[in-house]
This record gives C-alpha cells, structure tokens and sequence, in this order.
C-alpha cells in the first residue's frame, strides 16, 4: 500500500535539497548551454546567474510576465496548466536537457501555465532580454531553442495523448522514467498527493498503480521516497508514448555539437 507521511517526506526533502545545494552547479550540466558554440556562450556566460530552486517554488504564475529564463541543471522544473476550480495537471517536465520560459523567443512574454520546481536543486537564470538578443542573432542559440521546443511540444502533445488513453500505471510509469532521466540517481522524493496532482488524477488511482509497481519488485516506496530498483521490468510496463517522447528528445538535439571544455553533464 502507498502511503504518505508528510512530517517525514518534508524531514528528508530538507536533507536532500541540503545535498542538491551543496553539490557545485556549473552551466555545462544542462544540454542547451553546454552546446552552445564557445563565442555564443562567453557572450552570455557571465550573465548567467546560478540559483538554488526548492521544492515547490514557483517560477512562473500563468499570466505572469516572465523576467527570467531558467536553464535547469540538477532541478526539474514542473509546468502545470491550472483551471479555474483550482485543479492542475503537468503537461510537461524541464530537467537538464532543456529551457524553461520558452514564450521569451515564441513571439510572448506571458504563458498560461504556471512552473513549479518538482525536483530540488540548481539552474541558471538568465534575463529576459538577453535571451531574446541571442535568440535574434539567428545563430546556433536560435537553431538550439527551436529543435528544443519542438521535441518540449512532442511532449506536451503525447502526455495530453497518455492521460486520456492509457491507465494510471502507465502513466505513473510514463512519469518515473521521464523523471529518472533527468536525474543523476534512481531515488525520487515524492508523496502520493504530488503524484497524482502532476498527473491529474486521484490519490487513490497513485496508492494503487504504485502498490503494483511495488508488488512486482519494480519500485520500493517508503514514506514520500521512491526507489526505482529495477529500471528494465518499469519499462516493460510503459506506454509507448515515453518511447516517442525519448526517441523525438534524441533525434532533435542529436547532431549537436557540444563544447569540448565540458567538465560536468548530468545523465
């Protein structure tokens, strides 16, 4: 059975996001920026301001006007469409590989959906303006961000797909693997009520899609800890739609150069 303790989770949040903090961020952990040819990022490498995210902080209220853009390098940044009751639902995650505030150099300063840090940890944060100038030279930040937000819409498009189509256990499966890829280890603090919230559905549909996972053998979950411990038998219980999302990330982005001075790239 899935259960929460939320006096817990929050104990062992707090000693993680210490770790999270403490680890040294450097802006050729997330993909974007470390394959940015030399010129284009000294030219905005010493605007890029790095920042703590904690979890649960909100970047970006819908209708908001965005002043920064966030270039995730050990967080995961949610991106959540909320109705007017107050319910939600992810429609997509930002972890290293990507941007967050792609509305910036999309033609808007404003989004409809909000973002909500769901992994603590880094990013660099870079204004508004200056994104938008790199985005105007027409050169490879410009080739970057666009390859990038076609395969962030792919994804969009098939977690729209996978919540009307596929049951909760895929879909809780969907998610585990996303989030495993981009991150650096197999452990993810989560309670059930954050689950469901990401995924739009009830506590009850989580307790029970992840009492089987567990069951199998394939995730251990202890108090608002999750553990993948078999990675091979999670995905032989997802859909197909984490195939197409992975497969359209690699294809985009997999004739980019990176930078020979990386020192660091998170998984």
């Amino acid at each position: 059975m899935l259960r929460g303790d939320t006096g817990d989770h929050e104990r062992y949040n707090t000693r993680r996001e210490r770790l999270m903090m403490s680890s040294s961020p450097s802006p050729n952990q997330n993909h974007l920026l470390a394959a940015l040819p030399t010129a284009e990022f000294e030219r905005l490498a010493a605007h890029l301001e790095p920042v703590p995210l904690r979890l649960g902080e909100i970047l970006y209220e819908p209708g908001g006007k965005l002043q920064h853009a966030y270039f995730p390098t050990t967080s995961i940044v949610s991106l959540h469409y909320v109705m007017e009751s107050g319910a939600s639902a992810e429609t997509a995650g930002v972890g290293n590989e990507g941007i967050v505030g792609i509305a910036l150099f999309m033609g808007g300063n404003t989004t409809p959906s909000s973002a909500v840090v769901q992994t603590a940890g880094h990013a660099y944060r870079l204004e508004a303006h200056l994104l938008k100038e790199e985005f105007n030279r027409a050169g490879s930040m410009q080739r970057i961000l666009l390859r990038y937000t076609q395969a962030l819409i792919t994804q969009m498009t098939q977690t729209a797909v996978c919540n009307r189509h596929h049951s909760v256990e895929q879909q809780l499966c969907r998610w585990l693997l996303l989030t495993l890829d981009r991150l650096s280890s197999s452990e993810l603090v989560m309670t059930q009520e954050l689950v469901a919230s990401m995924l739009g559905v009830r506590r009850e549909g989580i307790t029970e899609a992840a009492g089987k996972l567990q069951h199998a053998g394939y995730i251990r979950y202890h108090r608002g800890h999750i553990s993948v411990i078999d990675r091979p038998g999670l995905e032989t219980r997802v859909c197909e739609c984490y195939a197409v999302v992975k497969k359209e990330m690699g294809r985009l982005l997999s004739d980019v150069q990176y930078r020979q001075d990386i020192t660091a790239v998170v998984r």
